[in-house]
């Protein structure tokens, strides 16, 4: 019996799970339409109903492991973790800000409490639905501001009480209700249900067909529409690993189907679905973040982004083509034609022309994802084929509520750090520290960085660590000359690389779930392709990739075309393959023009680009006369 009652149980909670989930997605819609809600109180109240959910839908402990007796007894814990996330969000939404007597006589015991037990709350909510690693770094920072008096003079900080951090995190707008958190609540939630919607209407089915339509009968044709479904699935998903599970359901077998190794097709899915996150429209949550944290309106950021995105699924098409021509490999024997694709589905194509254009008009970011969801299901009542029913709809509200949980439990938790780092001044100290360490040098500061951004990313989501590196690396890289969008957008594209750099490559390892290849081995080939997060970044800092005010047309192309020219020379030297098969000779010369290219003064990067396309016409013409002589 006592398993009976527990199904029953688990039954009731998962339809109350359900219900909360979709009225989430309501409240949040109601939100971004009226905006009637302050800050002060709307950030509260997103909080505490996420929490609600987290441990709803986290249990602490799961019912196979827990045994059939003790079960009921987790599961009164989780309701009592539920109940005090209620109580918790409630007192502080309705906390009088008027009344400035807290900030001379302290809060009051029911205030200070209330406080405390959220941010306790929220560590725990981070650990099950993050992971430990997010908690811990928390943690340290949470010491640091509460102890750092007593350590040594180097790194030492005044020290505050604990009423001083739960005033100064959680009734104010610098720490858990700061700006991470904002973005979060308001962008980022409504975008994540325009991804969800797009699944549920089959529109992203129809990204991955028109992808195959495209590319599939090309040399490695899946594993060039893999790259291409994941440039369009992955900029408005929100997650490399969803992405990698999503479209690489399909494409890694084909892909191996074709001759590619498995732990190939893993890493060509992981390194196309964690790209995703750096190409316009959306860009996932990091690029809100960027808005909100420089000043820089959205529209601007994805402007500039448009052509380093291009390059990186370029540099990875290359590395796919490259592998296919070593293998031998060939296309697709039949694939569906692209008109027909896109008769059946162009109409999927008006929400991303709409939120595309809004969000290039500068229009509000939240209004724009409201109006991408509303367009997504317009567009998919248009077809009689793609029709959804209530019951699809209200999955998509679901499922957009709960796949934002992670997201905004990390972002919540990212903000207590940025509220230490501004609390207790190390910022700057981590920034004399990044100079003093690098030797001043640009070079050496983007190699401890990229460090950084590995590390934080083993147990980091791509948002928490680009939020945590960016307050304290930026400053670093402003001060030796880079621009300020230019050091966040470095930032941002160096957050992406945890997902496919080992030892923890979490994207690698989802792809590596399912062509069924060992983790590590297929860690290293997603590393492999995804060298353009490392190489542009490098082009972004040491020339002018990265349009900004006064700078030039001619600089910019030829900042372009030296971005190409180092891709194409380093895939040459790494692979020792173009059209025909390299001689060391030659890949040692492409290494040194890659190296080259990046410290050499600008005026004269012409002609190691002009070099490298003569490598490449001879190259080409070498192919031809072996392919006419056989």
């Amino acid at each position: 019996m006592t398993g009976e009652n527990n199904s029953s149980v688990t039954r009731y909670l998962l339809l109350l799970a359900t219900l909360l989930a979709v009225g989430l997605s309501v409240f949040q819609i109601w939100q971004g339409i009226s905006a009637q809600l302050s800050a002060p109180v709307f950030r509260p109240v997103h909080l505490g109903w996420v929490l609600v959910l987290v441990f709803l839908v986290y249990p602490l402990v799961k019912e196979e492991h827990a045994g059939p007796k003790l079960y009921p007894l987790f599961r009164l814990i989780d309701l009592a973790m539920i109940v005090l996330s209620g109580w918790a969000a409630a007192q502080i939404s309705v906390f009088d800000y008027d009344d400035i007597s807290f900030l001379l006589d302290g809060l009051q015991m029911p205030d200070l409490i209330a406080g405390t037990v959220l941010v306790v709350l929220l560590l725990e909510a981070t650990r099950r639905t993050v992971g430990m690693t997010m908690v811990i770094v928390a943690g340290v920072f949470i010491l640091y501001a509460l102890f750092g008096d007593v350590l040594p003079a180097s790194v030492a900080s005044k020290g505050f009480s604990l009423e001083e951090m739960i005033r100064f995190h959680i009734f104010s707008t610098n720490g858990v209700f700061g700006a991470p958190l904002a973005i979060a609540a308001g962008v980022v939630f409504i975008f994540v249900l325009f991804g969800a919607f797009l699944q549920v209407t089959g529109a992203g089915q129809f990204f991955i067909d028109a992808a195959f339509a495209v590319a599939g009968k090309y040399r490695g044709g899946p594993a060039k529409a893999s790259v291409i479904a994941s440039a369009a699935l992955g900029s408005i998903s929100g997650s490399a690993i969803a992405n990698t599970v999503t479209t690489g359901a399909l494409t890694i077998p084909m892909m191996k189907k074709l001759g590619y190794k498995p732990e190939q097709a893993a890493g060509i899915e992981a390194a196309a679905s964690t790209g995703g996150q750096i190409m316009p429209p959306v860009m996932g949550a990091g690029a809100f973040v960027m808005a909100q944290f420089t000043g820089i309106s959205y529209s601007e950021i994805l402007l500039v982004s448009i052509v380093p995105a291009i390059m990186y699924f370029t540099c990875t098409l290359l590395y796919v083509h490259l592998m296919a021509v070593k293998l031998d490999l060939k296309g697709m024997s039949q694939t569906e034609q692209i008109r027909t694709v896109m008769a059946q589905g162009w109409h999927f194509l008006l929400p991303l022309i709409l939120i595309t254009a809004l969000l290039l008009m500068s229009y509000s970011p939240v209004l724009v994802g409201i109006a991408g969801c509303a367009a997504i299901l317009i567009a998919a009542m248009l077809r009689k084929h793609s029709r959804i029913t209530i019951g699809k709809f209200f999955e998509g509200m679901k499922e957009g509520a709960l796949m934002a949980l992670p997201i905004s439990v990390a972002c919540a938790t990212a903000g207590i750090v940025v509220g230490v780092v501004g609390q207790t001044g190390l910022g700057l100290q981590f920034t004399q520290f990044l100079l003093a360490m690098s030797g001043g040098y640009l070079w050496s500061v983007l190699l401890l960085i990229a460090v950084a951004a590995i590390v934080l990313g083993m147990g980091l989501p791509v948002t928490a660590a680009y939020i945590v590196l960016s307050i304290m690396a930026v400053p670093a890289m402003m001060d030796l000359g880079v621009s300020l969008l230019a050091a966040h957008m470095i930032v941002f594209w160096l957050s992406q690389t945890s997902n496919v750099t080992p030892p923890i490559a979490l994207a690698a390892f989802a792809g590596a779930g399912i062509a069924g290849s060992k983790p590590m081995p297929t860690a290293v080939q997603a590393f492999k392709l995804a060298q353009g997060f490392f190489l542009i970044p490098a082009m972004m800092a040491f020339s002018t990739l990265i349009w900004t005010d006064g700078d030039t047309i001619w600089g910019y192309v030829e900042s372009i075309l030296a971005t190409v020219a180092l891709i194409g020379a380093f895939a040459g030297a790494i692979e020792g393959q173009w059209a025909t098969r390299l001689g060391k000779a030659l890949r040692v010369v492409l290494a040194a023009i890659a190296v080259v290219t990046l410290f050499i003064p600008h005026e004269y990067r012409i002609i190691l680009v002009a070099i490298v396309a003569v490598l490449v016409v001879l190259d080409v013409l070498k192919h031809r006369r072996e392919t006419a002589a056989a």
